[in-house]
């Protein structure tokens, strides 16, 4: 009769006290369950990979293997492939960003290029700014190396100038701590807004005026369905750390991103990648160079926005439909994602298994902040990867899932064990003035 046995973990004591504070990311914790034939998921990020023509695939991966098969499986330089460096120029130059190949370093995806700039940049107790809430892989990245994250807080236009500015003024002008602020200014992740021109130009002067880096991470710019082209910050000053990737627009299992940064910069980057991984798979490098080279792939990125438009439209009328009137989401002019905000006693952390059992993922609010309490009431939800008939439907789940929620509280409420979100908002508007002034709050009840 076979024994059980028990395995212990004997290298508890041994852990880095950086591992022991970073969380594990919501939405790989949610892929297991994301694949059951039972759920739809609207938790991942990931695009319709389907809509790629099996020709152009077929075509850049012969490339690789039979026209340069010697160079494609070995070791390649730190910066990546000089030849698909020139390609990326080309895709920098169609969205306005002149770039020359040695200002570009190629990465394992952009996520590698967050944690090769943390790691150059960031010591432990850095202040680092961004968006709030901001994408939760960044805050995977940069926390690994224990930096003070301060949020600034969005609305439809982007990240609010007025409270960057009331931040940098307690921080001081010339900080040492102050290293960088991390923004994703092109339908934003998870919140999906856009940065107007007018917040772009102010976050530049800002960052000459405090001195400070500003990192602009641009995954998902060539994927806008309404409106015109927004010039990104790297067209406006030449200093910004640009991120990209070809994850949104070709194949993100072909691990390529890049940096477009000073010479300085990236000199400074190319020591963090050499201890890091050497270099980048010279085989993907040469895949992604033929497809944006060799393939017709703005045709295929056509294609990527028309589903893209149709299963984002099919997203807002479903939550125009279902959702209940306490909700409210934004309403994302491209990319791949809508927040959604419910009144503050609704934990979507905690209603997550009650969605897990009506057949729908999402990911909680509270992943997009540093400190995992911060949007608790939120959610983000991506249109992407399901087709319009199941989103639908995902969104009639999730609705009735937090109808429940809703119903429970309003039976509370009126039973007076609670008060309603009305009362507890003046409640704590009138305790607020009382501690600024030192006088006894109002009674306005009568």
């Amino acid at each position: 009769m076979p024994s059980a046995h028990i395995t212990f973990d004997q290298t508890g004591d041994k852990i880095a006290g950086r591992i022991r504070k970073m969380r594990p990311s919501a939405v790989r914790s949610l892929f297991a369950a994301a694949v059951r034939p039972d759920i739809i998921s609207l938790s991942g990020g990931m695009p319709d990979v389907s809509l790629l023509p099996e020709e152009s695939i077929r075509d850049a991966t012969r490339a690789a293997i039979e026209d340069e098969r010697a160079v494609a499986l070995q070791y390649g330089g730190t910066d990546g492939r000089l030849e698909t460096r020139q390609v990326v120029c080309g895709l920098m130059r169609d969205l306005g960003v002149r770039c020359k190949p040695d200002e570009v370093m190629l990465t394992t995806g952009a996520q590698s290029a967050l944690d090769l700039i943390a790691k150059t940049f960031i010591d432990p107790g850095d202040i680092v700014l961004a968006e709030g809430p901001t994408y939760l892989g960044a805050l995977q990245a940069f926390s690994a190396y224990e930096p003070d994250v301060r949020c600034i807080p969005f609305d439809d236009e982007g990240m609010r100038m007025d409270l960057l500015e009331a931040e940098l003024e307690r921080i001081g002008k010339g900080n040492p701590r102050l290293k960088f602020c991390y923004v994703i200014p092109n339908f934003q992740n998870p919140g999906g807004v856009t940065m107007v021109p007018e917040r772009r130009k102010r976050l530049l002067e800002l960052s000459h005026e405090y001195g400070f880096m500003v990192v602009e991470d641009d995954p998902y710019g060539r994927l806008r369905y309404d409106g015109g082209h927004m010039i990104p910050l790297k067209a406006l000053d030449a200093r910004v750390v640009y991120l990209g990737t070809i994850s949104k627009i070709f194949a993100p299992g072909l691990r390529t991103g890049w940096i477009v940064a000073p010479k300085d910069v990236l000199a400074r980057i190319n020591l963090a990648k050499q201890g890091t991984d050497l270099c980048g798979s010279s085989f993907d490098q040469i895949v992604v160079e033929h497809y944006f080279t060799d393939t017709p792939w703005e045709r295929t990125l056509q294609r990527f926005l028309s589903v893209y438009r149709e299963r984002r439209d099919a997203m807002l009328g479903a939550l125009d439909e279902f959702f209940p009137p306490e909700a409210r989401w934004t309403h994302p002019e491209g990319g791949l994602f809508v927040w959604v905000t419910l009144p503050d006693y609704v934990d979507t952390g905690s209603m997550l298994g009650a969605a897990l059992d009506a057949g729908v993922t999402y990911v909680p609010g509270d992943s997009f902040y540093p400190d995992g309490v911060t949007g608790r009431n939120c959610m983000r939800i991506n249109f992407s990867y399901e087709t319009p008939e199941n989103i639908v439907e995902a969104v009639r789940r999730l609705a009735k899932v937090i109808e429940e929620r809703l119903e429970l509280y309003r039976v509370f409420i009126a039973a007076g064990a609670i008060k309603a979100p009305e009362e507890a908002e003046a409640s704590e508007n009138a305790t607020a003035c009382a501690n600024s002034d030192g006088s006894a709050p109002v009674d306005q009840s009568r």
